[in-house]
């Protein structure tokens, strides 16, 4: 098993096995890769796991070809690279977005990317802006359709929720419902249609394919909503977590940040063993290959649950104590 965990400023690959007849991870290592740049996403696919793509704000796109041992820039992206994701349809067809918010695609696995067009020309791009740099915006997340390779859910962060059909040729502007501060979008291949959102203004779901929206709320006491993931098995258990606010959120030395579950329509806390929320920032969440596997990413350790975010249990790195003063900014889980 291969993890990829990008904090502010190096990328941590993780290696681990998984133990025959019960679910614990043996053999758990980690190394230190990207130092010193500054990150902004990360992905990598089950039918190529050695190849990885992680978006800097400094250095463009890297990829790795061997797990994470070397990286080099592909592309020639001159602005932020923010989101990131490889098709599961294709590992050689991978998306890219930029601040400011432009998508690409690559059909070769990397080595040649094309932008699609329209994406800034659609009618609610007047809106779009990204707070802390208002003259700005980009995309947050990349969603392909495990049902279909041409529909593509697209977050700006902020403004919209956008998607095309087409691979990329038009784009269907923000519908009605859907949340404006997306943050993480997650699509589930036993769900066909099911598009689920956590967003700076709540949670939102959608079950046919992002035209129309709703929004279960019930138990959700924090509704700036941030990282994301679904049961593996069951596309009705979502893994969510929250806080009260961005600053809450993301700074280290103001964190206050929680992890909710919802199965059906309403939410619970799932915080047993995980650290407390002061002081945590907002966790990167990731689904894993085995049903009710999810991952979480702080600035307080790496953490993992097998029973659908019931309880929780450290993965066995080294995490130094400056490391509480990063912010995760992608995970991305494979074998």
């Amino acid at each position: 098993m291969h993890l990829y965990a990008a904090l502010n400023d190096r990328l941590l690959v993780v290696r681990a096995h998984r133990q025959r007849g019960d679910d614990s991870l043996d053999g758990v290592r980690s190394s230190v890769h990207l130092a010193g740049h500054s990150l902004e996403s990360v992905a990598t696919s089950p039918e190529a796991p050695d190849r990885a793509f992680v978006g800097t704000v400094d250095s463009g796109l890297q990829r790795s070809t061997d797990a994470g041992d070397t990286l080099e820039p592909v592309g020639e992206f001159e602005d932020r690279v923010t989101a990131v994701t490889v098709s599961p349809h294709d590992p050689d067809v991978i998306w890219a977005g930029t601040e400011p918010s432009a998508v690409y695609r690559s059909t070769d696995g990397g080595d040649t990317w094309v932008e699609r067009p329209g994406l800034a020309e659609l009618p609610s791009s007047d809106r779009w802006s990204f707070p802390p740099r208002p003259h700005t915006h980009h995309v947050r997340w990349l969603a392909v359709d495990p049902h279909d390779p041409e529909r593509l859910y697209v977050a700006i962060e902020a403004g919209a929720f956008v998607h095309t059909t087409d691979g990329g040729e038009t784009w269907i502007d923000h519908p009605e419902g859907a949340r404006r501060d997306n943050h993480t979008v997650r699509t589930h291949p036993k769900a066909p249609g099911r598009v689920y959102s956590a967003a700076g203004d709540g949670y939102a779901e959608s079950t046919d394919g992002g035209e129309s929206w709703q929004h279960p709320q019930d138990g959700l006491e924090h509704r700036y909503v941030w990282g994301l993931a679904v049961d593996p098995g069951d596309p009705d258990t979502v893994v969510a977590s929250a806080a009260s606010g961005a600053r809450t959120a993301h700074t280290p030395s103001r964190a206050e940040s929680y992890v909710y579950r919802k199965r059906g329509d309403s939410w619970e806390l799932a915080m047993d063993g995980l650290p407390e929320p002061n002081g945590t920032t907002r966790a990167v969440l990731a689904a894993g290959a085995a049903d009710s596997e999810v991952f979480a990413l702080t600035n307080r350790g790496l953490f993992r649950t097998t029973d659908a975010a019931a309880s929780w249990h450290r993965v066995g790195i080294e995490w130094p104590d400056d490391y509480w003063e990063q912010v995760g900014r992608g995970l991305a889980v494979v074998g």
